[in-house]
């Protein structure tokens, strides 16, 4: 829905709109980005817990930004964008403070939910507002500047929230939200007071809604307590199964028949929606869960600062931003199946590269690897919305680009768990290997163990401290095989969608289409690539 008004703003109003809804959309996103380079230190001060509980408010928080997708939309029908999203950077600062004045993760974690409730709304509403204030000539210029500050917080947000983490403490992440999400919104209201819209009557589908909350929720849920609490051995785990099962079939059924779903899964029936948002949840499940699983693993075996493990993933910026700039022109020349087919093979590659890294002096370099993946990640989004978005029209583009982004953010979420799991198996595994094979071609670069306790021995050590120095080295360099499990799982796994782009319809746009023409799609790509 468009908002109405008599004008546009101009001259330093029109400046102040957009760095007022630019800044709006770097802080949400910041917050989903440098909260993995703190989460030890969170983890430690909620309470002591696992880091693997303290990574439930990240993937929480994700799911809470798929599910306001559809509850943005119906406020925004019935109370317009601009108020919407002014309450919703309240709710964000009044959740950042509950945030962080947590002590306890079961204070934290429902607080993590709502603040992604809150920053969910934004996302859709911010690129809204920021568009309408474009003549139709220039929106593809409004499109690229959003684009940067999509990125922006990305890749800088990792290192930052380290450098917060360890020079303020990470509680600063969630009150420096608090004068930001303030500012927004009296900016905003400031700006566009009085602005009218078209209001629209359309019935807010809650039984979908309520299924769809059944079924992310549940499914996350069993993810993040698995390891745990022992899978279905859990009656706890196992009950959550059955109602996520339930509620799924409950929720195809249901959203089957509807007039106005939550989520539009009849749009699974048109052959290239299916295979693109295939590959841009199952892609975005590996590459989000490799990043967090990666930066955590850089503080915890590896012992780098926060700041030092966000600096790692900083040459993402050289090849990412270009990446993404010129993207868009290039899907309207070359069929999307080939771009996208390059660029997973291309993470593919680059996946398989990292999961060679096979000691800790390998991460000295490091700074390749992560050029590559910022060019891979920033190529990554556009042909694949191109491709789901072919042979669409009207109203169904829309939705078509809701419903992707709804499924490609709950699927990063499910991806930082799933890669969690991939490193607690494999670690168990190649700690057993590695004690079976105590000096042989297990030891892999660490030199032969053998010879290291001997060297230990000969240094005066005695047989404790002997002892423990193999069992912290066995510890490490299985983590390490483990983490390299996960990145070449993803390597095979990219290999698979490079051969699935395939079975998608050809895909091209008319050289000279029109700005009105080319406007959904672009909107459409947008969306996609507002990555959490």
């Amino acid at each position: 829905m468009r908002a109405m008004f008599p004008e546009r703003l101009w001259g330093w109003r029109f400046i102040l709109l957009n760095m007022v809804l630019g800044l709006g959309h770097m802080v949400v996103l910041f917050n989903a980005g440098s909260y993995v380079a703190l989460l030890p230190h969170a983890a430690s001060d909620l309470g002591g817990v696992l880091p693997s509980f303290g990574g439930w408010a990240q993937t929480d928080f994700m799911i809470g930004l798929a599910l306001a997708f559809p509850v943005a939309r119906w406020l925004s029908h019935r109370y317009g964008d601009y108020r919407v999203l002014i309450g919703a950077f309240v709710l964000y600062a009044g959740a950042s403070y509950l945030c962080a004045i947590s002590q306890t993760l079961w204070l934290f974690l429902p607080a993590r939910i709502l603040l992604g409730l809150a920053g969910g709304a934004t996302l859709p509403l911010g690129q809204s507002l920021w568009l309408n204030e474009y003549p139709d000539r220039l929106k593809s210029v409004g499109l690229g500047l959003w684009a940067l500050f999509t990125l922006m917080p990305f890749t800088i947000g990792l290192p930052a929230g380290g450098w917060l983490a360890d020079e303020l403490g990470w509680r600063y992440l969630f009150y420096l939200n608090i004068p930001f999400a303030l500012t927004i919104a009296g900016l905003t209201g400031a700006l566009l007071y009085g602005r009218g819209f078209a209001r629209r009557h359309i019935r807010f589908d809650l039984v979908g809604f309520l299924f769809l909350v059944l079924v992310l929720g549940g499914i996350q849920t069993l993810l993040n307590m698995g390891n745990d609490f022992d899978w279905l051995d859990s009656p706890f785990l196992r009950g959550v199964l059955i109602v996520v099962v339930v509620s799924l079939i409950c929720l195809v059924v249901w959203e089957w028949g509807t007039r106005h779903p939550a989520v539009d899964l009849r749009l699974f029936t048109h052959r290239n929606f299916a295979i693109g948002v295939i590959c841009l949840t199952v892609g975005f499940l590996s590459i989000q869960g490799l990043l967090t699983l990666f930066i955590v693993q850089l503080q915890l075996l590896m012992g780098y600062s926060s700041f030092l493990a966000g600096m790692v993933f900083l040459p993402m910026l050289l090849l990412g931003v270009p990446a993404i700039m010129v993207m868009h022109e290039l899907c309207k020349r070359v069929d999307a199946r080939l771009l996208a087919c390059l660029n997973c093979l291309g993470f593919a590659g680059t996946f398989y590269w990292i999961g060679l890294f096979d000691d800790p002096h390998s991460y000295d370099q490091i700074f390749w690897p992560m050029v590559c993946e910022g060019l891979f990640l920033g190529s990554f989004f556009t042909p694949l919305t191109v491709l789901a978005l072919h042979g669409l029209s009207g109203p169904l583009v829309g939705r078509a680009a809701e419903l992707a982004a709804l499924l490609r953010i709950a699927a990063g979420a499910i991806g930082i768990t799933i890669q969690g799991i991939v490193l607690f198996r494999r670690i168990h595994f190649h700690q057993l290997h590695l004690a079976d094979h105590f000096g042989g071609r297990a030891s892999v670069s660490f030199g032969g163990l053998e010879q290291f306790s001997a060297k230990l021995k000969g240094a005066g050590l005695d047989p404790a401290m002997v002892a423990g120095k193999l069992a912290a080295t066995i510890k490490q360099s299985s983590a390490i095989l483990g983490m390299n499990d996960a990145f070449l799982v993803a390597s095979y796994t990219f290999m698979g969608l490079a051969a699935l782009v395939w079975l998608a319809d050809p895909t091209h746009l008319p050289l000279h289409a029109t700005a009105q023409e080319e406007l959904p799609e672009m909107l459409a790509e947008e969306m996609a690539e507002d990555v959490p």
